[in-house]
């Protein structure tokens, strides 16, 4: 089967499939920066102590990924409560994830399900 060549980016350059251009990177990271300037801190997205303390107690019964199977460090909610805060306390909306998994695949995941939108 044969593989996809070099593209090229905006600017000029070739960049090898699957790569992103260093322009690109760039433009993507100013992206990220003006997002995080504009967002609340997680005290005021609703992770405070009580969140804290509910995070300990489910991670201790529930202590293994559940996509992997390996030791779960994040409680994740399974539908994002984008500020509801009864989504947000919901438990069954809730599980143990490690960080891989949650930072990788459940966050591609979920920039998949807004594009969609």
């Amino acid at each position: 089967m044969p593989s996809r060549g070099p593209r090229l980016c905006g600017c000029g350059h070739r960049v090898p499939p699957g790569a992103r251009c260093a322009c690109e990177r760039k433009r993507a990271a100013e992206r990220k920066a003006r997002f995080d300037k504009t967002r609340p801190n997680s005290s005021a997205r609703g992770y405070d102590r009580g969140w804290e303390k509910a995070r300990r107690v489910f991670l201790k019964t529930h202590p293994v990924c559940r996509r992997c199977g390996a030791r779960a460090t994040v409680v994740d909610h399974i539908k994002p409560h984008k500020g509801d805060r009864s989504v947000f306390w919901d438990r069954k909306n809730w599980q143990p994830l490690c960080t891989p998994c949650h930072s990788g695949a459940k966050q591609r995941e979920e920039r998949r399900n807004m594009e969609r939108t």
